[in-house]
């Protein structure tokens, strides 16, 4: 396994590797309150097929700058595709595979929307592109479900963090939970609140009507923050060529954690490696 460490510029900042030797390119992208080591489970085996680019986005508790991420600039998820484009433009890296969980999965497509040669697939893991019910959607929480999460992100954010990990990551897995909750201890209170109330109030739903790159998305058919429904609802919206892949073992919204090798079993089938 080869890492690249000469990296500088936004790239720097951003904490990003280029890990393997392969001919293919990919990028993987982590999810709210996250950083690059959740990813650590299938680099191995995706590295021997592809130079695998890792980051981790600027809200991240790993960014050794905490002051870059500014919440006026980032105020909705576009303004994060820019920051995936600017990165891959620094070390021209493309086109790529593209693996993002959960916000990331809509944040590489609103990416896609605006440069597609820099895209060859889509692969969002647990991704929605709206938590919030409706008439005629189920995104899985009620508004008063979203104003409760964000109270308590804002009145004691760690007692949160405690009570949330084991929701949403499969509590048999008892690392990473403990893992994830690590993750988001080191994030800023006042940034993950922030972030927080951009990610569960947002509404994307319009963009998947743009989206021309090939999209696969993986779902656990166990996911506490993200239904299945809603994988369904992105195919039937989405412009382009789109499949779905429900994980029917897995448990939790952090498949590439708890459940990496069915995870790798499908990516293996999209991707043919």
């Amino acid at each position: 396994m080869v890492v690249n460490q000469n990296i500088s510029g936004l790239a720097s900042s951003m904490n990003a590797k280029i890990i393997g030797s392969g001919e293919r390119l990919m990028v993987l992208a982590h999810g709210f309150g996250c950083d690059q080591s959740v990813w650590d489970k299938i680099i191995p085996v995706l590295s021997q097929s592809f130079k695998v680019l890792v980051f981790d986005w600027l809200f991240s508790g790993a960014i050794k700058d905490q002051t870059l991420y500014d919440p006026l600039k980032y105020s909705s998820l576009d303004a994060f595709s820019d920051d995936l484009i600017a990165l891959m433009e620094e070390l021209k890296f493309g086109p790529i595979v593209f693996v993002g969980h959960s916000m990331s999965g809509m944040i590489g497509c609103a990416a896609s929307i605006k440069r597609p040669d820099l895209f060859t697939k889509l692969l969002p893991i647990a991704t929605s592109p709206r938590f919030i019910n409706s008439e005629d959607y189920n995104g899985g929480f009620d508004s008063k479900d979203i104003d409760s999460i964000i109270s308590n992100i804002g009145s004691n954010y760690e007692a949160w963090t405690v009570a949330f990990s084991p929701i949403a990551v499969d509590s048999r897995d008892s690392l990473s939970v403990q893992r994830f909750e690590n993750c988001l201890k080191k994030m800023k209170p006042e940034t993950a609140l922030a972030l927080a109330k951009i990610v569960f109030g947002c509404d994307e739903r319009e963009m998947l009507r743009q989206v021309s790159v090939p999209c696969h998305f993986i779902q656990p058919r166990n996911d506490v923050v993200v239904p299945v429904s809603v994988v369904y609802f992105m195919q039937e919206k989405i412009k382009g060529e789109s499949t779905v892949e429900i994980m029917e073992d897995a448990m939790g919204h952090f498949p590439h954690m708890t459940s990496h090798v069915e995870l790798l079993g499908v990516m293996r089938r999209l991707l043919e490696f």
